[in-house]
């Protein structure tokens, strides 16, 4: 695929489960047209300018992705065929290295790793006939990514313009226990609704990541800019000066607001601390080192998200007290406000003793959870909540 700065052309930027609408709303918002909403992926259009600025903005993107063959295969004779007639050269020379990353829905092809071999040979080969040269593989910063999938006979090769996953923003100096994504943080947090315009509480932070997307979103910083490359930046087609236009013109906001982060481990604190200086947001982010079960009482019309421990590591009457005393803090604590609670315990958020009100399936990692809604009311009262 060789672009001109101006022509439009297709992209696939890919997500977790569950956030495919949100990110679809991002890219509206920042350019995509011609949108269309597939599993753990969002289609769109857009020229070069459009291409930088999603893997710079967008905040529940892994990846953008651009197709350059999409054809039917029936065996892999036609994988190979099909690869190989491709002009890879237009993206990568003798002496330069690639990587190939393969994923499969498919009862003919069964082995990634075979069909990352056979891809990899295709190209290779076609190189070596061309140059009598070849490009080497590469796991580790390789000039060109690769990126193929098979849907039953479909078969689907692109570009992976963002190279390393836009998950890794730049701004992690360390992590406490499981780290949540930042792409599954920024996620919950506009699933919430949340874009600045209350407090935001995160009294669970371990290494931080929720207060510091809020700080991001709050501050409109775009999550890429701390990254010191893309994958795209290594293309034939690089265009610098347009990157350097979109960097020129990034307007963050001052913001006044206020966010509160909290742990009972002193580590943790630690921990986000330095994340949140790395990230530029420490000073909108307040730190206390508190227990959760002895959180002080919030003003009304907060928002809370709350990633609290599953269980795996915990015998069951344990979880069963620890959601209990969750939901009692949340009763006598959070009265009046938003609280979200993301867990993959769908038993033991039974114990919560809140109705939930709106509802999503997620996954963090390969686990399904549940990232539910409570809101504690004297009396009875709707909820505040927008779909966004």
């Amino acid at each position: 695929m060789t672009v001109n700065s101006g022509e439009r052309f297709e992209m696939v930027a890919k997500t977790f489960s569950g956030l495919e609408e949100v990110l679809a709303g991002e890219i509206r918002n920042h350019g995509g047209t011609d949108i269309e909403i597939l599993n753990r992926a969002v289609r769109f259009h857009g020229d070069l300018m459009i291409l930088y600025k999603m893997n710079l903005y967008l905040r529940t993107a892994l990846r953008i992705l651009t197709p350059v063959i999409q054809t039917t295969i029936k065996n892999q004779v036609d994988l190979y065929a099909r690869v190989r007639e491709y002009e890879w050269e237009k993206h990568i020379q003798p002496g330069m290295t690639m990587v190939v990353e393969s994923f499969t829905n498919s009862s003919v092809f069964t082995n990634t790793q075979f069909i990352s071999l056979r891809t990899k040979d295709a190209i290779v080969d076609r190189l070596r006939e061309k140059y009598n040269r070849r490009p080497s593989v590469s796991k580790t910063n390789p000039d060109l990514y690769v990126n193929v999938h098979l849907a039953s006979n479909n078969l689907t090769v692109s570009l992976d313009t963002s190279g390393q996953s836009l998950h890794k923003r730049g701004y992690r100096t360390g992590n406490f226990e499981a780290p949540l994504s930042e792409v599954l943080a920024a996620g919950l947090i506009m699933l919430s609704g949340w874009n600045g315009d209350r407090e935001f509480h995160d009294p669970m932070c371990g290494s931080g990541t929720l207060a510091i997307e809020a700080a991001l979103i709050a501050r409109d910083i775009p999550p890429g800019i701390f990254r010191k490359e893309f994958a795209f930046e290594k293309s034939p087609t690089f265009n610098k000066e347009l990157l350097e236009n979109i960097y020129d013109n990034i307007q963050e906001k001052s913001w006044s607001g206020t966010i509160f982060s909290s742990d009972i481990s002193k580590q943790a604190m630690q921990i986000a601390m330095k994340n949140a200086k790395q990230a530029s947001v420490f000073k909108n982010i307040s730190f206390r080192g508190i227990d959760f079960m002895d959180y002080p009482k919030v003003e009304p019309d907060a928002v809370a998200i709350i990633n609290p421990p599953y269980g795996q590591r915990l015998i069951q009457p344990e979880i069963v007290n620890f959601y209990k005393s969750l939901g009692n803090v949340v009763k006598k604590s959070f009265e009046g406000s938003d609280v979200w609670v993301l867990s993959g315990n769908l038993e033991a958020m039974k114990f919560i003793g809140l109705k939930p009100g709106t509802k999503y399936t997620l996954y963090n990692g390969a686990l399904e959870c549940r990232y539910n809604l409570y809101t504690a009311y004297k009396g009875s009262r709707k909820s505040k909540y927008n779909v966004h």
